[in-house]
């Protein structure tokens, strides 16, 4: 009898995140599966808001952890670490995390006296205009200001192809530590070839940093002496200027970003200062100051475009923003004019979330573990982050059983048509990790199985708690924390554990159920 060779048998494939088959304790005396180093610092990196504790490992310990990890692998694997970093900071949108592990990167490379590569990580992370101060603030702070070559080549690299004169009035303020000249002056960059004027630009960045009161635009540059006229006026004529009709195409003209207008002003922005700003402002920044436009009174038609502006596709694709960003703006902004952009915006940035075939049932963990949050600026926590993940899977699957699950566990409803806002309301918090118990309780021959957890199952509930579903079904595990173990094995037997809800991630339930092998995002084909 043939026990291979079958009409129905499918080819196993491999995912990149994998354990190494020995395991340890957990931070919760449970069963935790140690991986290899690569997954380890992926999914740290894919989670780490630097510098921030979470609820099982203090900031220090977890920054420990990352650059002791980034800097192996920047000696022993340096274009897989480069390739990491490079698609942290343009793909995942995780500004700190690739900035700090460029300079780590960097430095692990000079220590081992290893050339290349360390000016072109740095040069990759760095994609605001700001970033170059930020990564000398960061490299100055751990390692002092003589800096190596591969450190002002690859900032140099990023100066020239950044700073501009918008860049200037919204980036080079007093607050920062490393203004722009103090880049130009550390870093020593020529103009862009392709870019005559920069050359005029950095004299003027200059002469801000140490002649401000002198300082005097590029000749013929309409942006940067539009904002000295502006910034020239007297106090009492200001309100006036932004108020009067062509109010919002002159703070447009001069570049004035709301934070600069609001110290322009040297008062609180009322309805007709917002109303003139608002045009010229970013869509997160919108999203940002929702609240701020109700308390001030903004008219209803200035609102209804604000409100176009936030939900459109396009906008929301382009901004790289996380649909927590619109839940907390949300439960940040009370007033009704706001609700349905905000969920129409949640929408679009979970449109690459796998409308998945078959049956599928969905785990979110709402252990107490789960409700710490990701970093101070934010009110939101992985909680909210897997109930939105698990929602939007809910919705858009063939046929899927959403279960939120904790010490217990119950299913979830879900309305036809329902936005992923008020779906949202129904999750609890649930205790401890009881994983397996889940499982075994909700799986009931479901074509996949995708648990959204931080793999930290309690210590009586350890073992392998997806033992439950048969080998032949997948099982995929999102981990939202990057803790050091895993809750299963991972990378083969369709066992597979994603980090991070990016695109790329999303694109790899498909590619893995049609039996090819997955490699790391930024390698996909």
């Amino acid at each position: 009898m043939s026990r291979f060779n079958i009409r129905r048998a499918k080819p196993v494939p491999s995912s990149p995140v994998r354990t190494t088959g020995r395991t340890v304790a957990n931070h919760q005396g449970g069963t935790g599966w140690l991986r290899d180093e690569k997954s380890e610092l992926f999914l740290l990196a894919v989670t780490n808001m630097v510098g921030q504790n979470t609820f099982y490992e203090r900031g220090g310990d977890r920054d420990d952890r990352f650059t002791a990890l980034v800097r192996r692998l920047a000696v022993s694997e340096p274009d897989w670490t480069l390739g990491l970093l490079r698609w942290l900071r343009a793909d995942a949108h995780l500004r700190t995390a690739s900035l700090v592990g460029a300079a780590e990167f960097t430095r692990a490379r000079l220590d081992a006296g290893l050339p290349g590569h360390s000016r072109q990580v740095i040069d990759a992370v760095l994609q605001r205009p700001d970033e170059p101060g930020e990564f000398l603030a960061y490299w100055t702070s751990r390692y002092g200001r003589r800096l190596p070559q591969p450190v002002k080549r690859g900032v140099a690299d990023a100066v020239r192809r950044l700073y501009n004169g918008r860049a200037l009035l919204k980036y080079d303020t007093a607050a920062k530590g490393y203004r722009f000249g103090d880049v130009l002056e550390l870093t020593h960059p020529a103009p862009h070839p392709e870019k005559p004027w920069q050359g005029a630009l950095f004299k003027y960045a200059l002469d801000r940093r140490h002649r401000p009161d002198e300082a005097l635009p590029p000749a013929g540059d309409r942006l940067l002496t539009a904002n000295r006229e502006l910034l020239g006026l007297p106090v009492e004529r200001r309100r006036a200027a932004v108020t009067a009709e062509g109010g919002a195409e002159r703070l447009a003209a001069a570049g004035f970003t709301w934070e600069a207008l609001a110290g322009w002003l040297q008062g609180p922005l009322d309805a007709a200062a917002w109303e003139a700003v608002i045009p010229s402002m970013g869509s997160m920044a919108l999203v940002r100051n929702l609240r701020n436009f109700d308390q001030a009174g903004v008219s209803d038609e200035v609102a209804a475009e604000v409100a176009r502006r936030i939900s459109g596709k396009e906008e929301v694709t382009r901004s790289g923003q996380f649909p927590f960003r619109y839940l907390a703006a949300h439960r940040n902004a009370p007033s009704l004019r706001w609700g349905h952009a905000l969920e129409q915006a949640l929408g679009h940035s979970l449109a690459n979330v796998p409308a998945l075939p078959g049956r599928t049932l969905v785990l979110v963990d709402r252990s107490g573990s789960m409700f710490d949050r990701p970093s101070a600026q934010t009110q939101l926590n992985r909680a909210d982050s897997a109930a939105i993940f698990g929602t939007a899977l809910k919705i858009r699957a063939e046929r899927a059983d959403l279960v939120e699950f904790g010490s217990t566990s119950r299913p979830v409803e879900v309305r036809r048509g329902e936005p992923v806002l008020r779906v949202l309301e129904r999750f609890h918090s649930l205790g401890g990790t009881n994983t397996a118990e889940a499982v075994a309780e909700h799986y009931a021959g479901h074509d996949r199985v995708v648990v959204i957890t931080d793999e930290q199952a309690y210590g009586s509930w350890g073992g392998d708690p997806l033992a439950p579903v048969p080998d032949e079904v997948p099982v995929y595990t999102w981990n939202l924390a990057g803790y050091a173990t895993g809750h299963g094995p991972s990378g083969t037997g369709n066992r597979h554990t994603f980090g991070g809800l990016s695109d790329a991630a999303f694109r790899l339930i498909p590619l893995l159920e049609a039996g090819r092998d997955a490699d790391w995002p930024w390698l996909q084909a």
